[in-house]
């Protein structure tokens, strides 16, 4: 839509984006729940060397909407494979605590 137009969008949805929530957060984890009305889903970050994960997010949304988001997340996972190749997965999915596979330093 140009800044001048006389008629915008009656349908369009004016989203604000915080400047600390455009920074994102970054999960390497995600745990989902549900009951009959909602699913929960939350985000976690865990670090090499730390027993203890925090989550960062927790998501509720209505099952109708975790169904769109699947649908969402497909789409977009297969633009981005047609774009940069298939995503690699790793056989066996990794236990927990994870140790990244290298050494735990000190300082």
């Amino acid at each position: 839509m140009q800044p001048n137009d006389q008629n915008p969008d009656p349908n369009a949805i004016n989203i604000e984006l915080s400047e600390a929530m455009a920074e994102g957060e970054y999960a390497n984890l995600a745990m989902i729940a549900h009951s009959n009305s909602e699913f929960v889903i939350d985000f976690i970050r865990m670090m090499p060397g730390l027993p203890k994960a925090k989550v960062k997010a927790r998501i509720v949304v209505t099952p109708e909407h975790a169904k769109r988001l699947l649908q969402a997340l497909t789409e977009n996972i297969e633009r981005f494979e047609a774009a940069f190749g298939a995503i690699k997965m790793q056989n066996e999915a990794p236990s927990y605590p994870m140790n990244f596979g290298g050494a735990v330093g000190e300082a």
